[in-house]
């Protein structure tokens, strides 16, 4: 064989080695291995735990609304179940013995699953309360339950 032809063989296969020793040295190991790209959605958890947080805060902020106005049939609309007219007479006419109140959310909704609790921070001329009210999502919606 010429010197030439053996030469070129010997580069050949040192080019060749080469590009494998360099594939070797940047390829992942079986460790290192990168996971294939996700196709998932990231993460909508946080988006719709949030989502459930606002919707819970907007009940908050109804009960808050109906205590301050003093509004019976606004207090009705955010109950899970209908409040018969005797039921909203009654908290009508307790709402209208104690007079102007002011009423704050407290401590916002601690959400749990289905369910949350609220605390209202009521001031009066008779003085100032706070009350822990329960919440439970029903479909889309957070209400009063009772």
């Amino acid at each position: 064989m010429s010197r030439k032809v053996v030469f070129g063989l010997v580069l050949f296969v040192a080019l060749v080695a080469g590009v494998v020793a360099g594939l070797l040295l940047i390829a992942p190991s079986d460790e290192q291995q990168a996971a294939p790209p996700s196709t998932a959605v990231p993460a909508p958890a946080t988006t719709s735990t949030r989502a459930v947080e606002r919707a819970a805060d907007g009940a908050a902020q109804a009960i808050a609304d109906a205590i301050t106005e003093g509004d019976s049939l606004k207090f009705g609309l955010i109950t899970c179940d209908p409040q018969s007219s005797a039921e909203l007479r009654k908290l009508q006419d307790k709402w209208d013995a104690a007079g102007a109140v002011s009423a704050s959310i407290a401590r916002p909704p601690l959400v749990t699953g289905d369910r949350a609790t609220v605390t209202i921070h009521v001031e009066g001329a008779g003085g100032e309360k706070e009350t822990e009210f329960p919440l439970r999502k029903k479909g889309e919606k957070w209400c009063v339950p009772g």
